[in-house]
């Protein structure tokens, strides 16, 4: 999974370069240098991917088809013309409607544990808002 995410990753990386579309941050770094950035991504995004399906397993979160018809029909309108063309593809491609659904799953599981969360205002210096965000962990007893 982390290699597929990578590979994604990488051809618009490299569509970009050749597009003269670099990301200013990416500008002046070796291909190793981005390879092993854009792996650590494709890592994060995988582990997030599969914590988000475990969560909405968990808590039956569900897209209804009804749902992906209206992100497809959103798509569709955005080509004017093209719309009965966009439709039939999605018709024919089973892996495209899955591409519509997956962020739709994703997004509605986020929502559901924003539901969850009670946000509490907390104010805090300068220095501990940048303080490193992974302090070290320490083991009790």
């Amino acid at each position: 999974m982390v290699e597929a995410e990578f590979n994604q990753i990488w051809r618009q990386v490299e569509a970009d370069k050749k597009a003269g579309r670099l990301d200013p941050t990416d500008e002046g770094k070796s291909d190793e240098e981005l390879k092993g950035e854009y792996r650590a991504i494709a890592e994060r995004r995988v582990r997030l991917g599969l914590l988000l399906a475990k969560i909405g397993e968990r808590h039956k979160v569900e897209v209804s088809d009804q749902e992906v018809a209206q992100a497809i029909s959103a798509q569709a309108r955005q080509f004017p013309g093209q719309e009965q063309q966009i439709f039939q593809a999605y018709q024919r491609n089973p892996q495209l409607v899955a591409q519509v659904r997956a962020p739709l799953y994703e997004e509605k599981v986020v929502d559901y544990v924003l539901e969850l969360v009670d946000v509490k205002k907390e104010t805090v210096t300068r220095e501990e808002l940048f303080a490193d965000d992974e302090a070290p962990v320490t083991k009790k007893g």
